[in-house]
């Protein structure tokens, strides 16, 4: 076997770190990345490259998408997986970007007479379980001009993503060994259950209301709040807050 050719297969299995120039330009515009030390930043280069050698990008309802844009959202889906490493990324291949928000037809199911009814939902992100992540550019952009806001729709549907690598989602992503499943389920089921009780009453929180809407979408929202408002979110419990960064590693949010 030839240096060449085998230098060739390593780029096929293992694609190489985004080039300097590309990643140079991506980390100017993502400050969620700017601030990571540097062996994690060397780390998020590395699965950026495998990211951008792996997805596939399709523009739909004329939104424009640029090789500079989709670095930088892969920037930002890469930073949830900078612990567990590229294979949490497994299973699905294209990021359907729109210029601003989309409507998705659903069936809603009222459990309690049996009707369904047909209507369209307005969103700004979406994660299908063995399909496509689809995203509002608008949105990736606008939490890129305010990074320090609580909110990040990659990140959110990234968690999606790492939530429905054992099936369908529920709020627990396949752990690694050094967090005790049944202690994350106890934490995140009790915080869940607090901001539900919370929610209902009318009370103010700390966490999006939009987290109560299921185990699933809790997880999704604190996952952001790690990375945008690390501070928040401890204050909000600090419990939750120790496992996700025991999860994806410490935060690269000002304190």
């Amino acid at each position: 076997m030839s240096a060449a050719w085998w230098r060739r297969l390593r780029a096929y299995v293992t694609p190489p770190p985004l080039a300097a120039e590309p990643w140079r330009i991506a980390l100017d515009g993502c400050p969620l990345a700017q601030r990571l030390d540097a062996s994690r930043q060397n780390e998020l280069r590395r699965l950026v490259g495998v990211f951008l050698a792996r997805k596939r990008f399709l523009a739909l309802a004329g939104a424009e998408l640029s090789d500079a844009t989709c670095a930088l959202i892969a920037m930002q889906a890469c930073l949830p997986v900078l612990r567990q490493g590229p294979r949490t990324l497994r299973g699905w291949r294209d990021i359907l970007v729109y210029p601003g928000e989309f409507r998705v037809k659903r069936s809603h199911h009222d459990d309690r007479s049996g009707v369904v009814t047909e209507g369209d939902d307005v969103l700004i992100g979406e994660a299908w379980e063995y399909g496509p992540l689809v995203l509002s550019l608008a949105d990736v952009q606008l939490d890129l001009a305010q990074p320090w806001d609580g909110y990040n729709v990659v990140v959110h549907e990234i968690a999606h993503k790492l939530d429905m690598l054992d099936g369908p989602p529920d709020g627990v992503p396949p752990l690694p060994p050094s967090i005790p499943r049944r202690q994350w389920i106890v934490a995140f089921q009790r915080a869940f259950d607090l901001l539900s009780n919370d929610v209902a009453r009318g009370r103010d929180t700390l966490i999006d209301p939009y987290a109560a809407e299921s185990p699933d979408e809790f997880f999704a929202v604190v996952s952001e709040l790690h990375w945008s408002q690390p501070s928040v979110l401890r204050r909000a419990d600090a419990t939750v807050a120790g496992l996700l960064e025991a999860y994806y590693g410490p935060s690269s949010a000002p304190a």
